[in-house]
């Protein structure tokens, strides 16, 4: 359910804004996007996992969060990371 080191590291280099950056929101909503993601190929299996469930909410609830900041910050960096995510707005 949660993703290796590769792919974190990759999912880093892909959408950090300078080097070494690893908390910047676009690299936060990444590696979230990427957990939400599993956890809903987990649901596939396991319909009754609510336990597991919280956690999604609770980090569809984390994203949004950051996604709501970033657009305040900066709409440019905002619209740019919801194109390359393939979120909706």
């Amino acid at each position: 359910m949660s993703i290796t080191a590769e792919r974190k590291e990759a999912l880093i280099k892909e959408h950090a804004r300078a080097e070494g950056d690893t908390g910047s929101p676009e690299v936060q909503v990444a590696i979230l996007s990427e957990r939400i993601a599993n956890l809903t190929e987990h649901f596939k299996g396991h319909h009754k996992d609510n336990h597991s469930r919280r956690g999604l909410l609770m980090l569809v609830n984390k994203r949004r969060s950051l996604l709501d900041y970033l657009k305040k910050k900066d709409e440019g960096r905002y619209s740019d990371l919801i194109a390359k995510l393939g979120l909706r707005k």
